[in-house]
């Protein structure tokens, strides 16, 4: 009999980690008792923490999903059932060395990194995205790798899956989506199309808001990028939509160190879509794909790099078309709602 699981994170369920691990859960035959705020405001924590004490008697297990840093020990305290932490991102990564709140070794940076370890400490099992983020929680916080799981990062494929849309543009379409998070390194793409600009069959189209969206765009009133059109964040189905018009995707090219331990939502995305992938180079992207045969890597922070693989893959259709299709078969054995279903279904059937 298939086990009942309560999930309780701190970000709504239409959130799409949320949704992605509840869908594949489900798929997988398990009930989902779901605790999951309206919205991503603190304020509501207190009550999903009375909520799971309520809840968890009723179920075998609990899954606490992001952002779970903050509500892990109070869900710990109420509850004794084994319990597996989907840590997804950790609060030092994001906050220290993306997003440069505090400094390296400072007080408050400690106590981020002191929220990462505790919410590791009353954990059962942990799960990250790649095997050099593991490796970085374990040596970051001189932990051993026992409680740690890998298990890629997957999209909701029933609505994120290769199509045929028309574009309203006759040009090579250059497509990025995203947050403009510090690790996304969208000023670069912006210098690139501008190293691009008399290139005139050549258009960039990016979609989102977020932190350095402001200073991004200032950057492209400097250089004066004509090339370059700019669209608000849309839905995830208008977000496939999007990406299939798209003759080639860019992924993630920022300076600072987030950049070497993750993948991103927006590189499986792309690969989800059956198009051709450029992304800066790290290990952890390198743990699914293979330059040249699934995506085309190139070094961080090189906007001359960036400008010249998109050259080489707009002359090179055959070349496009072989990353396309080993992105594709990457994406289909590793990286479905039934692959992550059975990998966390594997996980869970441990924990008794």
């Amino acid at each position: 009999m298939k086990k009942r699981i309560l999930f309780v994170a701190g970000r709504e369920r239409s959130y799409s980690r949320t949704h992605i691990l509840c869908a594949a859960l489900e798929r997988q035959g398990y009930e989902v008792i779901g605790c999951f705020p309206p919205d991503r405001s603190f304020r509501h924590y207190p009550g999903l923490v009375w909520r799971v004490l309520r809840q968890a008697r009723h179920c075998d297990l609990v899954i606490v999903g992001f952002y779970g840093q903050i509500l892990l020990p109070f869900v710990r305290l109420v509850t004794r059932k084994p319990l597996l932490f989907d840590m997804y991102i950790t609060t030092l990564d994001t906050m220290v060395y993306d997003r440069g709140i505090a400094r390296p070794g400072s007080l408050k940076a400690r106590l981020y990194g002191w929220s990462d370890r505790l919410s590791y400490r009353m954990s059962d099992v942990v799960v990250l995205e790649t095997q050099a983020h593991i490796d970085f929680f374990c040596r970051t916080f001189a932990v051993e790798p026992a409680r740690m799981r890998r298990i890629f990062l997957a999209v909701d494929d029933t609505i994120i899956y290769p199509r045929v849309v028309s574009k309203d543009t006759d040009k090579f379409l250059v497509h990025f989506h995203g947050e403009y998070a510090p690790f996304h390194g969208i000023k670069y793409i912006l210098e690139a199309a501008h190293l691009l600009r008399a290139e005139k069959d050549l258009e960039f189209r990016v979609i989102g808001r977020g932190i350095t969206w402001a200073e991004d765009q200032r950057l492209a009133k400097s250089l004066d990028v004509t090339n370059v059109r700019f669209y608000d964040p849309v839905s995830y189905a208008e977000l496939a939509n999007r990406i299939a018009q798209a003759d080639l995707c860019l992924g993630i090219f920022g300076d600072n160190d987030r950049v070497l331990r993750v993948t991103t939502n927006k590189v499986v995305e792309s690969i989800a879509m059956a198009k051709p992938l450029i992304t800066a180079r790290n290990e952890p992207v390198q743990e699914l794909l293979q330059h040249g045969e699934s995506v085309y890597l190139i070094d961080r922070a090189n906007p001359a790099a960036l400008a010249e693989a998109i050259l080489k893959l707009r002359e090179d259709a055959a070349l496009r078309e072989r990353i396309a299709a080993g992105g594709y078969r990457v994406f289909r054995e590793h990286c479905t709602l039934q692959r992550i279903g059975e990998s966390l279904a594997h996980i869970i059937e441990e924990m008794r």
